[in-house]
């Protein structure tokens, strides 16, 4: 029963993200061949045109790579905040006793890198890129780990997914704290009051999409133009959407055999068309189905393809398209920096913690995950890339002199991390031989 209910849906999430990283990879392949072809110029014109709408009274129009950074990646923020309210309520992370272990994780491979990148950093303007290394890129991630099959234990999977959770909490907090503009308090406090009223509805178990899509759209535009980066409104916005059911299987069961019965009993045309009977039954069974759903579940299930198969590898394809064809205009600083805070602030930073926690027994490892692979998924957590990038982008958004010194900083580092990582887990010694951390 337990296989069915949570480890069914979670190995069908790993294999959704693990798909994703590999359509990542290939779509980051083409965004770098394409920049640094003959025809880079018509990659980099491509994601500057602007795209909007215009009329007499009002004119709202963006470079299609701001749409696909504030707008796609707000779908992506969305999807981050449903799976972040699942875990928080029902999930890995719904008690202080699982959400220790990858919390402590989490923490340590936040801080270290940060305090890494701030200890190395000798540029006032590239300081403000401390935040770049915090983030973990849970597709490639676990991308990595899939390949690994057996070598790997379940729960080495299940502490990855809730750690790349916690570390994307941290990563929206530091967005929407640090690198937000300055703040209209008016537009501010108008997205807070509806946001209100959406949980207000939520409260009261009133859930429908088509509110939820209406206000949604005008709170991201109160959120970007009231200087607070728009991908947070997503977050936010996910917080509004249900999680129970509104009846129980017992009651959906009872009504499904009332629609089958009435459905044998309805009349049947001759005419390839559903009689007023049948339809009425079908709009029963409709009705029933949505009660039945959880309104959650059922939006992060639709969702999932869509930013995995979609969002995520259009923003690698429009952000990771960086000339790297000689180093002259590269801050190499920066870049070696980031580098570093990927792969050793990482390394180091998770798998340090998380021993010291449990050598004064704060937290509990569960008995199949050796240290060596805690070591191992703590070098693939270094992968940043998604995440890192789009902080990368806030960070430097006033200074774009050193956005492509970033990136490329996050693609080698994020690499560096992943072969590290991928060595460390693969070379490692069978159950019986492991150490068993104590």
């Amino acid at each position: 029963m337990i296989k069915k209910v949570f480890l069914t849906p979670f190995q069908k999430f790993v294999k959704i993200e693990s798909l994703s990283g590999i359509l990542l990879m290939l779509a980051t392949i083409i965004a770098l061949v394409w920049a640094n072809s003959p025809f880079g110029d018509v990659y980099r014109e491509l994601w500057q045109y602007d795209i909007g709408i215009i009329t007499k009274t009002f004119e709202f129009k963006k470079p299609l790579i701001l749409w696909i950074n504030d707008g796609l990646m707000a779908i992506f923020f969305f999807l981050i905040g449903l799976e972040i309210k699942r875990e928080l309520t029902i999930g890995e992370l719904n008690s202080p006793k699982k959400i220790a272990f990858p919390l402590v994780g989490a923490i340590g491979g936040m801080v270290i890198p940060v305090v890494f990148f701030l200890l190395l950093n000798n540029n006032p303007e590239t300081a403000k890129g401390w935040g770049i290394p915090m983030a973990t890129d849970i597709a490639f991630s676990l991308a990595i780990l899939n390949v690994l099959g057996k070598k790997v234990p379940l729960s080495l999977k299940v502490f990855l997914t809730a750690f790349a959770i916690v570390d994307d909490i941290g990563a929206v907090l530091v967005i929407a704290l640090f690198y937000s503009g300055s703040i209209n308090t008016t537009l501010l406090l108008v997205a807070i009051l509806m946001l209100a009223f959406l949980y207000f509805l939520s409260y009261k178990g009133y859930y429908s999409r088509f509110i939820m899509f209406f206000f949604g759209v005008i709170i991201w535009f109160l959120f970007l133009k009231s200087g607070i980066h728009p991908t947070v409104a997503g977050i936010l916005l996910a917080f509004s959407v249900p999680i129970s059911q509104k009846i129980d299987t017992s009651t959906f069961l009872n009504q499904l055999e009332n629609v089958f019965n009435n459905i044998k009993k309805a009349s049947v045309l001759k005419k390839p068309i559903l009689s007023a009977e049948q339809i009425q039954s079908i709009d029963n069974l409709n009705d029933w189905s949505n009660k039945f759903q959880s309104p959650l579940q059922h939006l992060e299930h639709n969702l999932h393809g869509w930013v995995a198969y979609f969002i995520i590898p259009i923003f690698a394809l429009a952000n990771a398209g960086v000339l790297i064809s000689g180093t002259e205009n590269l801050n190499i600083a920066l870049v070696t920096n980031i580098i570093i805070c990927l792969v050793l602030g990482k390394g180091i930073g998770i798998s340090l913690i998380v021993l010291i926690a449990k050598k004064i027994k704060l937290i509990e490892v569960p008995h199949d995950i050796s240290f060596t692979h805690i070591l191992g998924v703590s070098f693939i957590a270094g992968i940043g890339f998604t995440m890192a990038i789009f902080i990368g982008s806030l960070a430097f958004a006033s200074t774009p002199e050193y956005i492509d010194s970033a990136k490329i900083g996050i693609l080698i580092g994020s690499l560096i991390s992943a072969i590290i990582g991928y060595c460390i887990l693969r070379f490692n010694k069978t159950k019986a031989e492991q150490v068993i951390i104590k």
